[in-house]
């Protein structure tokens, strides 16, 4: 079993910041990319960020120079810094992990339960 485990989200008012946090945990031998994804109502799930276990990342235009991933290989963590947030980035914020696990099952996308970004004043 491998599970995925988000915190950081909440209610902030435009112009503010916010930290998510996502910790892999489970039979897990390998894991390959890393990311966070959103989905607001009405609309598909979208890529915010994702990091690559050498440390590249990618960005989706919307958020770049606001967001910043970050990962810690040895702690299987992958952190999302949210700066000038803005009501269009409300959506739930879902983590996500390829990963090789130890019962040899290969690369699987796994999927955290979502954690909700609101932001409004």
């Amino acid at each position: 079993q491998v599970q995925l485990m988000e915190s950081g989200g909440g209610l902030v008012q435009p112009g503010g910041s916010l930290r998510l946090a996502c910790a892999a945990s489970g039979s897990i031998f390998s894991i390959n990319a890393m990311g966070w994804y959103r989905q607001a109502p009405g609309k598909q799930r979208e890529l915010v960020a994702t990091v690559t276990s050498g440390g590249s990342t990618n960005y989706a235009d919307s958020v770049k120079g606001r967001f910043t991933i970050s990962r810690i290989n040895s702690k299987n963590t992958v952190d999302l810094q949210m700066n000038s947030l803005k009501p269009e980035d409300t959506a739930i914020y879902y983590c996500n992990a390829l990963i090789w696990r130890r019962d040899g099952r290969p690369w699987y996308d796994y999927w955290g339960q979502g954690t909700q970004v609101t932001v409004s004043s």
